[in-house]
């Protein structure tokens, strides 16, 4: 049985939840424009204390207003206008969120006929420094049920090592505390933009042994560009500190948003689960294993879309590896068992956040002891409660499946035997790819304004960044 070396801390309901509207440009390229895109940011939960503080961006307190999304299970063919569970939003919010997520659901399960042509205000990225880096799209047509894989464009490794200094940002509060770091809201000096810096102790890191993955971290965020995947601006680091310049994302954490709704109605959680296969189709067409899918890597920017966050046990994987690493609930048997393992991992951790979305709990939970949640992983027995849809059901007993010749994503077909299983049947991955779907759910937040309500308050940092001096660990840390 593993011991708890690398792995996340356990779960606790107590975590919390992160947006834009303009294209998002480089911390240091000047705008006259006002508004702020799609921001996120989360700091690395690498802690291999099992109480250590949570180090994602968190989520409102539990006083703030409630989302309009979660409701009853619903046959697939119904609007979501007329679930019944969800949570009442504050006064004023009632009609806004209705209108927005009448048509949100219907849009997912029935699809307009054109070819998506209409609006799509939030998929135009600038890169930083003025670097090529295109956004991965749908090559597929719109059969929903022949689509082609999705294949990522050619993307330019972006050079991010030392881009920026603390000078190019006046320093906000904190959104996030980490075992050892936190992450800062922050404002650009040259546009007057609001982005995320995750500040990370490097002796600390070095102290927990998670030097590797930290390095990994900065490496797999320099490769990737895709719409539902964070963007890493710029490192840079003094004496003391390692800084991450990242998307800032208004709207919080999917794990908020799902504790707040209890579990989410079956057109829901397949949206969200739609989104969360392209990221990891486009991920895997890199050779990079992701390894910590959880609801609290996944925020929402302020059209209510997927940003996969937290990036420190992602890995460039071509074959096999047998690192021990990521959140006790979501691990693969065979990364218990301490066996090599490959992509597929992904695949069962997918399995794992569609049952949670759709029951509000995880298969293998129990009583939040690691090592009872491990000899449930390897007992392999899943109870299904009766609300679950037959088709979703069905997929998931494909995805949450010791065998590797029966896990889907892991066969021949690849991702595309995820896509084109029955389940996903009404998605148009291709308007799904360009966000051209309406999120069922749109958070209450101020674009462009630096709006960090979705996330608690913590004691700010005393210790002063930017100190210059011995570094006795800049060694290790040369590509930031």
């Amino acid at each position: 049985m593993p011991t708890l070396g690398f792995l996340k801390k356990i779960r606790s309901k107590e975590q919390r939840d992160s947006p834009s509207s303009s294209p998002i440009t480089s911390p240091i390229t000047p705008t006259s424009s006002k508004g702020f895109d799609r921001n996120s940011l989360s700091i690395s939960t690498q802690s291999t204390l099992p109480h250590a503080l949570t180090t994602t961006q968190s989520a409102a307190p539990i006083g703030h207003e409630s989302p309009a999304v979660a409701g009853e299970q619903q046959p697939m063919t119904e609007e979501a206008a007329q679930q019944k569970h969800a949570p009442v939003p504050a006064a004023g919010n009632t009609a806004a969120a209705e209108q927005q997520n009448v048509p949100s659901i219907n849009n997912l399960i029935h699809p307009q006929p054109h070819d998506g042509s209409h609006h799509t205000h939030h998929t135009h990225n600038s890169n930083p420094a003025q670097t090529t880096a295109t956004t991965a799209a749908s090559s597929g047509g719109s059969n929903t049920h022949q689509v082609q894989q999705t294949q990522p464009q050619q993307t330019q490794i972006r050079q991010t090592k030392g881009k920026y200094t603390l000078a190019d940002f006046e320093l906000q509060r904190t959104l996030g505390t980490g075992s050892f770091g936190r992450v800062h809201l922050v404002k650009s000096n040259h546009n007057q933009r609001f982005y995320a810096v995750k500040v990370l102790k490097k002796a600390q890191v070095v102290k927990m042994k998670q030097v590797e993955h930290t390095n990994d971290e900065r490496r797999m965020l320099q490769e990737v560009k895709h719409p539902f995947l964070i963007t890493l601006w710029g490192t840079f680091q003094d004496s003391k500190n390692l800084y991450m310049v990242m998307d800032f994302v208004e709207g919080g954490e999917l794990f908020s948003l799902l504790r707040k709704s209890q579990r989410f109605p079956n057109p829901v959680a397949k949206f969200y689960a739609a989104e969360v296969t392209l990221a990891l189709e486009y991920l895997h067409s890199k050779q990079i294993i992701y390894r910590d899918l959880k609801p609290e890597n996944l925020l929402l920017d302020r059209y209510g879309h997927l940003k996969i966050t937290d990036f420190g046990f992602a890995k460039k994987v071509p074959d096999i590896t047998w690192t021990l690493c990521g959140t006790p609930d979501y691990l693969a048997p065979e990364v218990v068992s301490s066996k090599g393992y490959n992509k597929s991992v992904d695949w069962w951790s997918l399995g794992i956040l569609i049952f949670e979305m759709l029951c509000g709990f995880t298969p293998f939970w129990d009583g939040g002891s690691p090592m009872k949640i491990y000899e449930n992983i390897l007992k392999g027995r899943v109870k299904y409660p009766p609300y679950i849809h037959p088709d979703a059901q069905d997929l998931l007993q494909r995805l949450i499946t010791a065998d590797l010749t029966k896990r889907l994503g892991n066969l021949h077909g690849g991702s595309q035997d995820v896509k084109n299983h029955q389940w996903f049947a009404e998605v148009t991955w291709e308007r799904l790819a360009k966000k051209d779907i309406e999120a069922p759910y749109v958070p209450p937040v101020k674009a462009g304004v630096g709006d960090a309500s979705q996330f608690d308050k913590y004691p700010e940092e005393t210790e002063a960044y930017g100190q210059r001096g011995h570094d006795e660990y800049g060694k290790l840390f040369v590509d930031f």
